[in-house]
């Protein structure tokens, strides 16, 4: 009997040395691809076939994210002046009759409906990731808009409840390649109004737009919009606007953060990121988006004007690469 007893004993103790659940998974579905961190109970779910958005993020069950998710705005990011870009002193006219770039003033590029690869599905003891890839060159159709052989690699990752999404594009071509990509991400708050939102801007300059919402050259202190950048009451705001002179930390990073009464978001740019658009267009709209950009609006067209100063490329067999994380806090459980 006392040996039944110490055996038992000696089970049970095994069965408690048993490691706890792992704290990070990933799933790969038919239509999408689910990343979750159990401890802080998040989950994100991507649709490579479907633009390689990033449609959701919940944490305890409520959505950080609007409806519409974090789209990839590429081969440029929000609007041009022509129907046109310039790239190397050369101007490149779109084929209207391909039907892929649209409007006087063509916006967001043209790859939000393109499936991407998966490459690779993964997580370990740190995080949960899936890494997919545009091969851009392989398509006449974009080639013949945007002649820049290159391929797109990007990460979505979940660390310690945040998400990461690096971006990685490597220039297959024989010329310099612009960069004007940026990202489009919809955020939300549950616990409040929009008009109860607050909203901070770690950046310093306002890029004033014409009607058609292109910059037009001239800029102007941030304070003369915000009189504080760091803490602006949305409902005083109907926001469509470019910025610029990014407040960094000692990482190179740039913080916009949103706020209700117990909910917080913080999105950080990393520092190619030299550009953010902030739109919120009102309270029958409750969400803000934070947009990462590589460059302002029009950037490749301004910057042929002589207007901007920063355009960014990547030389013959080059690499861009950056990151930008999606940090929730204060999302307790479902209200």
């Amino acid at each position: 009997m006392l040996k039944r007893s110490l055996l038992l004993a000696l089970l049970f103790g095994l069965a408690g040395a048993v490691p706890a659940a792992a704290q990070y998974a990933a799933r790969r579905n038919a239509d999408d691809v689910q990343l979750e961190d159990v401890k802080n109970k998040t989950v994100v779910t991507i649709r490579p076939k479907s633009g390689n958005l990033g449609s959701e993020m919940k944490v305890n069950g409520q959505s950080v994210l609007g409806t519409q998710g974090i789209p990839v705005l590429a081969p440029w990011a929000n609007r041009l002046d022509e129907q046109a870009f310039w790239a190397n002193g050369k101007k490149y006219a779109f084929d209207m009759t391909l039907g892929n770039v649209n409007g006087a003033i063509p916006i967001h590029g043209f790859l939000r409906a393109a499936q991407w690869e998966v490459v690779e599905v993964k997580a370990d003891g740190k995080s949960a990731w899936v890494t997919s890839r545009l091969d851009f060159f392989r398509s006449p159709a974009w080639m013949k808009q945007f002649p820049f052989a290159h391929t797109i690699d990007i990460t979505h990752r979940l660390h310690d409840g945040a998400l990461e999404v690096h971006t990685r594009i490597e220039n297959l071509g024989l010329e310099p390649m612009p960069v004007s990509i940026g990202f489009h991400p919809y955020f939300s708050l549950t616990d409040s109004p929009r008009d109860e939102w607050t909203i901070g801007v770690g950046a310093r300059t306002q890029w004033l737009l014409a009607e058609n919402k292109v910059p037009t050259g001239e800029t102007r202190p941030i304070e003369r919009l915000f009189p504080d950048p760091r803490a602006v009451a949305l409902k005083d705001y109907r926001l469509d606007d470019v910025f610029t002179d990014l407040v960094r930390d000692a990482q190179g990073r740039a913080v916009m953060s949103m706020k209700g009464r117990s909910q917080r978001l913080d999105v950080e740019l990393g520092p190619n990121y030299r550009a953010v658009v902030i739109f919120a267009p009102g309270p029958d709209r409750p969400f803000v988006c934070f947009e990462p950009m590589a460059g302002i609006t029009n950037a490749m067209n301004a910057a042929h004007k002589g207007l901007y100063k920063e355009l960014q490329t990547i030389p013959a067999g080059g690499t861009w690469e950056e990151s930008f994380w999606v940090r929730p806090s204060g999302f307790g459980e479902n209200r």
